[in-house]
């Protein structure tokens, strides 16, 4: 479907004004249209009208309750364009896909392609058209995929930089290979970036401006939001923790490939931890095990990661003085690493800093690139090129992400 806007500004920002408040507030009637955006009852009709025969708004009852005659109520059609929302890690791939409302029809999650580059291109590929047709949505109804990929996007080349995890995605244009696997335009984003933004909207975060998240896991990075607005930098690199200068000699080759943090706070650094300990290898699950059942070398191992984890806490909020730090990861989301971190970061840290553990997970990422997604998508379709008109995300669904009902 396509809509047929003017290019005339003052017509573009008309319909975005018009579509904002059907997004944010049906179902609505077209003299609360009017009301809220100061257009006329006209105006707004015939705006309506040309949504209504679209396919992207329709009636929904009437009016009631209310002195005089019942007035026709609309909302927005929510599979009338849908986006696909990827996660891809290093291990595995998540694909989900959800509609103009947010909420998610259809998802699946299979392990990474070992082969990286071209082939996991191909593989997201393959899961969008399996998510799709799970949900019954034809093929002309999705407009956008969005992918959260650990590393760098680097907009210029569509490569995705500093994610040694996924093979060849730093030496293919790998944002025009899955714009040509899937037939929709991409957007690449870091996938801590993403997270930030899934728990500002719908987790732990929500509602705050000055917000950090950060993932521990196999590797370590953050997701910066400041002002409102989500910090890249002029690299994109901003919030790539691994590459702090302690921990590990920063000076070292090691440091340069991986990160001299990293080295000592992520998983391979902790499973060297308490080999150095006991001279038994573990990973990092059995290791947290361990500690549960009072293993010393399992509890000193933890409580160290807790104490290289505040010295990254602590060096963020001394540059962006956060409302909230959260945590995330499959080690940062752990209590024992919540607890430890906030012992140690009240020895290291002059000032008050407030952690919180993830609401959403493994799907904090995915429920970012829906974010993004929904705010690229409405404000292409319905408020095209005019300045200023754009189009702010729906309020947050039920639930961490909002699924429609089996």
């Amino acid at each position: 479907m396509t809509l047929s806007v003017t290019a005339n500004p003052s017509r573009q920002m008309s319909f975005a004004l018009a579509m904002q408040a059907i997004i944010h507030g049906g179902p609505i009637s077209r003299a609360s249209i009017a009301k809220q955006t100061g257009m006329s009852k006209q105006t707004v009709s015939e705006i309506v009208r040309i949504l209504e025969d679209g396919g992207w708004v329709q009636e929904t009852g009437r009016t009631s309750g209310h002195v005089g005659r019942s007035a026709t109520t609309y909302e927005l059609v929510p599979n009338s364009a849908l986006i696909a929302a990827v996660d891809l890690g290093g291990t595995k791939l998540r694909v989900a896909l959800a509609d103009l409302s947010g909420r998610v029809l259809s998802e699946l999650v299979e392990p990474t392609h070992p082969d990286g580059g071209a082939a996991v291109a191909r593989q997201i590929a393959r899961l969008v058209d399996q998510v799709r047709d799970a949900a019954g949505i034809a093929a002309d109804r999705l407009r956008l995929t969005v992918v959260g990929c650990p590393g760098v996007p680097d907009p210029a080349t569509g490569a995705v930089r500093y994610a040694p995890n996924i093979a060849g995605i730093d030496r293919i244009d790998f944002r025009a290979s899955v714009s040509q696997a899937t037939g929709t335009p991409v957007t690449l984003e870091n996938d801590v970036n993403l997270a930030v933004l899934g728990e500002q909207w719908l987790g732990a975060g929500q509602g705050i401006d000055h917000l950090v998240f950060i993932a521990l896991g196999t590797g370590i990075g953050a997701g910066i939001v400041a002002g409102g607005e989500l910090l890249r930098g002029a690299t994109g690199a901003a919030g790539e923790l691994g590459y702090l200068p302690f921990g590990a000699d920063p000076f070292e080759d090691a440091s340069l490939r991986i990160g001299a943090f990293e080295r000592v706070a992520a998983t391979a650094g902790i499973r060297e931890a308490y080999l150095a300990r006991t001279g038994t290898d573990r990973d990092v699950p059995a290791i947290f095990d361990a500690a549960a059942t009072g293993d010393p070398a399992a509890r000193e191992v933890i409580a160290e990661t807790g104490r290289q984890l505040a010295r990254a806490v602590a060096a963020v909020a001394a540059v962006t003085a956060p409302e909230l730090v959260i945590l995330g990861g499959s080690i940062g989301a752990r209590p024992e690493i919540l607890a430890a971190t906030q012992t140690a970061l009240a020895r290291c840290f002059p000032f008050p800093v407030r952690l919180a553990p993830s609401a959403l997970g493994p799907q904090a990422a995915l429920a970012g690139a829906v974010a993004i997604g929904l705010t690229e998508l409405h404000t292409a379709l319905f408020a095209r090129t005019g300045p200023g008109a754009t189009i702010a995300l729906p309020a947050p669904p039920t639930g961490l992400l909002h699924r429609a009902a089996e």
